[in-house]
């Protein structure tokens, strides 16, 4: 069998091409990363004995509690919003359809440092917070804004807000995404919408949901850092700012705070895989092959 394919005439005999230039790039590449490492560990303007110092201080990590703190508190506000604006979105009333436009209009085209230093200043527009009857009828209960509406809660409910106006139109491309075969077969069955919408669109609609919801939760880790606008003074960047600023050495504390960050989105980006992973399962044929290789 060998000889007879060696003796076919004009035989192509295929050879893999030769790529300098690919060589030569990551040469210069793996230059350029050595000489920046370099600088990282021999420039004495990054003070890494400072960094050192403040990386496991108190504050820093009393900061850095907060800051997860408030990512989680305003992802479930902002995911809780955004599912009921998404739902009335689809809605066949013209009065739902069009407050969630203008919810999703005004909170995404308001710059969020805008709206959160209209939430701190809530107190100062509405001095009492109090239930009653509307258009001038008695007051049944009234408490004054500040004692509820602290900085912690102003500073949740403006990430919170913002991001469900974002959240909204991710959840709502999922949820259209589900066929509307899926939906049909449901009814025919008896189910009811709000039953149909639990246990067979929105399941199947997270598979397109999570990427998006996994990036806008590590967007909103790093927009913590503005609550200062509200203001709140306990997230990490304002604990890194504050020892910076007392003994005058800016660059560490920086560094210290990107390390943190980047420790935080890391453990984020992590979870976002496995659920990815998890909700994904029987797409593409990937938890069959998966199954059929442990059978083997």
């Amino acid at each position: 069998m060998a000889n007879h394919h060696a003796d076919i005439p004009n035989r192509i005999r295929a050879c893999d091409v030769a790529h300098p230039g690919t060589w030569i790039a990551a040469v210069i590449v793996a230059l350029l990363v050595l000489i920046f490492v370099q600088g990282l560990v021999t420039n004495q303007n990054y003070q890494w004995p400072v960094v050192w110092l403040y990386l496991r201080d108190v504050k820093i990590i009393t900061g850095i509690g907060y800051t997860i703190l408030l990512t989680f508190a305003a992802m479930i506000l902002g995911t809780a919003v955004a599912l009921l604006m998404a739902i009335m979105r689809q809605s066949s009333n013209p009065v739902l359809r069009g407050v969630s436009w203008a919810y999703i209009f005004v909170f995404r085209g308001v710059p969020v440092y805008t709206q959160l230093v209209f939430w701190g200043l809530l107190a100062v527009l509405y001095p009492t917070l109090s239930i009653g009857v509307p258009f001038g009828g008695p007051t049944l209960a009234s408490v004054e804004t500040e004692k509820v509406v602290t900085a912690l809660a102003a500073a949740i409910i403006g990430l919170g807000l913002n991001e469900g106006a974002y959240l909204a139109e991710i959840i709502r491309s999922g949820l259209e995404s589900v066929d509307a075969g899926q939906t049909e077969a449901a009814k025919a069955l008896g189910m009811k919408p709000s039953l149909i919408m639990r246990r067979v669109i929105i399941p199947q609609a997270m598979r397109v949901i999570i990427p998006p919801l996994g990036n806008e939760t590590i967007g909103m880790l790093k927009t913590t850092s503005l609550v200062l606008a509200v203001p709140f003074t306990l997230d990490l960047q304002y604990a890194t700012n504050a020892i910076a600023n007392r003994i005058y050495a800016p660059i560490p504390l920086l560094i210290v705070a990107a390390f943190w960050y980047l420790v935080m989105t890391s453990v984020l980006m992590i979870g976002q895989h496995f659920l990815e992973q998890y909700f994904g399962r029987g797409f593409n044929g990937k938890s069959s092959s998966k199954r059929l290789r442990r059978q083997a």
